[in-house]
C-alpha cells in the first residue's frame, strides 16, 4: 500500500515537471519552426521575436485559461445543483473523500456518453459530463466515472493534459497556416535554399503527426492509472466497469469534441473508437476499453 501511495506522489511530481517541460518545448519548437520558415521564404528575422512572443503567450494562456478555452470549445455550460442533483452530490462526496475542493461542474448537451476533467490544479478544477451520460448511468456507475475524473484532478493529469490540448491545437493551426501561406509564395521560389525547402516541407508533414504522438504518449497511461485510482476511491470496481461497458456500446459521437481535446475525455469522443482496423487503434488517444475493463475486473 505504501508503495502505491509513493507511486502516486511520484506521478504527481512527474506531471508537474512535464507540464513545465511541455511549455518550454513549445516555445523552442515554435521559434525554430518560424526561423526555418523565414530561411525558406527569405522573410524578416523579426519573425523570431514574434514567434517567441506568440509561443510564450500561448503557453501562459494554456496554463491560466486553458480550462476556459476547453469548456468554450466543448460548448459546456455550468451545472446547477437543482437540475443535476445526483451529479452534484456524487462529485461533492467524492471530493470530500479525496480531500480536495469541489470542482466546478459543467454539462454538455449531447446524447453521447462521455466526461472529462480540466484545470490547472485541484483548486481550479472542472469536471464536465454530457447530459447523455447523466441520464444513462445509475448512481454507482456515475460514481465510478466521476471518481475517474477526480483521480485526474488529484494526480495533476488535468494540468498536463489541458496544456497539451491547447498547445497541440496551436501547433496544428500554425502548421496549417504556414502550409497555406507557402502555397502563395510562388514568386519567391527561385530564392529558396533547396536544403531548407526540403527540411521545411518535412516539418510541415511531420509536425501534425508528432503532435498526435505526443498526445498519445501522454494520454494512454493516465487512463489506466485514473481507472485504478477511481476504484481505490469508491471501493467499488463494478460501478466503473459497468459504466465503461455502457460508454463502449453507445452509438453516438460527441459533435463538439475536437481532435486536440479528445485525450481529455474518459473515452474517445469520436464514434468508431473500437474500429475494426488495428491501425486505427494504434492512433487512438485512449487504450482499448476491453483492456481497461479486463484490468478492472482483476480488482473484483
Amino acid at each position: 500500500m505504501a508503495e502505491n501511495i509513493l507511486n502516486v506522489y511520484e506521478q504527481v511530481e512527474r506531471n508537474k515537471k512535464r507540464s513545465l517541460l511541455v511549455m518550454v518545448f513549445f516555445v523552442v519548437f515554435v521559434s525554430l519552426f518560424v526561423w526555418l520558415v523565414g530561411q525558406i521564404f527569405q522573410t524578416s528575422s523579426n519573425l523570431i521575436g514574434l514567434a517567441i512572443t506568440f509561443s510564450l503567450f500561448s503557453s501562459l494562456g494554456s496554463y491560466f485559461w486553458g480550462d476556459k478555452m476547453v469548456l468554450k470549445l466543448s460548448g459546456a455550460k455550468p451545472a446547477n445543483k437543482e437540475t443535476y442533483f445526483t451529479f452534484y452530490t456524487v462529485a461533492e462526496n467524492l471530493s470530500i473523500a479525496s480531500q480536495i475542493p469541489l470542482p466546478s461542474l459543467y454539462v454538455i448537451e449531447s446524447p453521447a456518453l462521455n466526461a472529462f476533467a480540466t484545470g490547472r490544479d485541484p483548486d481550479h478544477a472542472v469536471i464536465c459530463a454530457t447530459t447523455g451520460l447523466l441520464e444513462s448511468l445509475d448512481r454507482t456507475e456515475l460514481e465510478g466515472v466521476v471518481a475517474h475524473e477526480i483521480s485526474h484532478v488529484v494526480n495533476y493529469d488535468i494540468r498536463l493534459m489541458t496544456i497539451v490540448a491547447i498547445l497541440i491545437g496551436t501547433i496544428t493551426i500554425l502548421s496549417d497556416w504556414i502550409f497555406r501561406s507557402s502555397r502563395g509564395s510562388g514568386s519567391r521560389k527561385k530564392e529558396l535554399n533547396p536544403v531548407f525547402a526540403v527540411i521545411g516541407i518535412l516539418f510541415l508533414i511531420i509536425t501534425p503527426i508528432a503532435a498526435k504522438l505526443i498526445q498519445l504518449a501522454i494520454s494512454r497511461s493516465r487512463e489506466y492509472l485514473a481507472d485504478v485510482s477511481a476504484v481505490k476511491l469508491t471501493r467499488q470496481p463494478r460501478g466503473l466497469i459497468s459504466a465503461l461497458k455502457k460508454l463502449g456500446q453507445q452509438p453516438f459521437s460527441l459533435r463538439n469534441a475536437q481532435s486536440a481535446t479528445a485525450h481529455l475525455y474518459i473515452v474517445n469522443p469520436f464514434k468508431g473508437e473500437h474500429g475494426f482496423l488495428k491501425a486505427r487503434a494504434l492512433f487512438s488517444t485512449h487504450p482499448p476499453l476491453e483492456a481497461r475493463i479486463k484490468s478492472l475486473e482483476k480488482m473484483i
